[in-house]
């Protein structure tokens, strides 16, 4: 510590200071009355040397003995110049507080031998500590020059200045595991979905998809899946298609699939586009997988996607259900597309974004009028709703990433539908502009279960 004390005022004459706790203090110091009131201890002919050291407090140096005599916090009256702009680097030792003080087993702080008491606003200095005693107790201060970031302001730099290093652009952090992430509750993802019970996208999070898929799964199959059992959740897994995550090599075809560098918001500007294609490899692996794809880059944390060759991690979702669809129940309320065969049986569950308060989905029964694949999607401000200022009809390209996503089965109510979306993690968790919303994935597995006359009931 020593080393960076910085000589400020030479020979200073100091008055007006409680006893500083002073180590080897002379025994022929005197005592005299401060202008406070408080007793002053001066070394022999009242000479003494102050240096601020790196946490800008007051070191008081006896110059006929050579030693330190007491310690001075930095307070508004004393403290170095340009301290104020230095007032981050705190003194980082006292009383710091333990783990047994923080949980309240080591009893009060101020009973322990190592508390040192904290000055009042009358700037009184503290006291040297131990580990300072020991530090400073019989040592010389070499004198060194006044340095001229404490004693002046840096001479002013005019004009501009080229920087020595090239300044480094921030670059985006990969996104960590969130502290919730539970790959138990991603394996049981894996397993609703392989079941025909869509928990939406798998990221490993529990939460209202997850649950009304639960009782799904239930209700197509009979059993009930082992929460919180690894072992059984892996047995379970075993049984139906083998572990929830497999290694995928990327090929060179996925590399070089067609991307977009970003979809604009404005209907007017997606329309200038000739596709809405993903904006990266990791969105399409997501859907590909039915995964989240924070989610995925999480898991993959060191993998460059965007290299033919590279092993990462993806989730082993198994086959779509391919049981007929013969009615389909879009329940606002458990916000779910239900799919049954012409028994009556529930074959497949899909979580949903139903309507909105402004453009609320239709009532009653329709029937599906036509299915299309990788749809255009035709804007009119005078049949649906107003985009931001676009007042024409405008012709949106087709893609994962347009306003009805990949898949569009329309009804026989104009203008409404079942739809995909670009944006899988909020199904559920938004609202939509009339239309039943699912997955691209969820929309695309129904579409080829449903033909143009199967009815469509809204449960409000």
């Amino acid at each position: 510590m020593l080393r960076r004390l910085i000589p400020l005022v030479l020979l200073a004459t100091v008055s007006g200071l409680v006893p500083a706790g002073a180590v080897g203090m002379r025994d022929d110091a005197a005592v005299t009355q401060g202008s406070r009131g408080g007793n002053v201890q001066l070394a022999q002919n009242g000479d003494i040397q102050v240096f601020y050291d790196e946490y800008g407090r007051r070191v008081l140096f006896d110059t006929r003995s050579g030693q330190v005599i007491g310690v001075e916090e930095p307070t508004a009256r004393n403290e170095a110049p340009l301290q104020r702009e230095r007032r981050s680097m705190q003194r980082p030792r006292y009383n710091d507080r333990t783990d047994d003080d923080l949980y309240g087993r080591g009893g009060s702080l101020r009973d322990s031998p190592d508390y040192i008491p904290e000055p009042g606003d009358s700037g009184e200095p503290y006291p040297l500590t131990r580990e300072e005693d020991a530090t400073y107790a019989g040592r010389t201060i070499e004198r060194q020059p006044l340095d001229n970031g404490f004693t002046e302001p840096p001479p002013a730099t005019t004009g501009s200045t080229t920087p020595s290093e090239p300044v480094q652009q921030a670059v985006p952090s990969t996104p960590r595991l969130s502290p919730k992430a539970s790959e138990d509750m991603a394996k049981l993802q894996v397993l609703l979905d392989r079941g025909g019970a869509s928990p939406g996208v798998i990221d490993g999070h529990d939460g209202g998809n997850v649950r009304k898929a639960l009782l799904a799964y239930e209700e197509l199959t009979g059993e009930t899946l082992p929460i919180g059992n690894s072992a059984a959740l892996d047995a379970a897994l075993a049984a139906t298609g083998g572990p929830a995550f497999i290694e995928y090599t990327i090929t060179p075809e996925d590399v070089a699939a067609p991307m977009v560098a970003s979809v604009p918001e404005d209907y007017s500007e997606k329309a200038k586009l000739d596709h809405l294609s993903y904006t990266s490899v990791t969105e399409m692996f997501g859907e590909r997988f039915h995964m989240d794809e924070n989610y995925l880059k999480a898991l993959n944390p060191e993998a460059n996607f965007n290299r033919a060759g590279t092993i990462i991690r993806v989730t082993n979702i198994g086959q779509n259900v391919t049981a007929q669809v013969d009615r389909i129940v879009a329940d606002k309320a458990r916000k779910q597309v239900r799919a049954y065969d012409a028994a009556g049986n529930l074959v497949a569950a899909y979580p949903t974004t139903i309507g909105s308060g402004d453009t609320p989905s239709p009532s009653g029964t329709h029937q599906v009028k036509r299915i299309a694949f990788d749809p255009e999607y035709t804007y009119n401000p005078k049949l649906n709703f107003q985009q931001g200022q676009n007042d024409k009809v405008l012709r949106i390209p087709p893609g994962p990433n347009g306003p009805v996503g990949s898949i569009w089965i329309a009804l026989d109510k104009p203008t409404y539908g079942i739809h995909g979306t670009p944006e899988p993690s909020k199904i559920g968790k938004t609202e939509s502009h009339g239309c039943v919303r699912l997955t691209n994935w969820d929309a695309a597995e129904l579409a080829k279960i449903v033909k143009p006359g199967v009815f469509v009931q809204f449960l409000d």
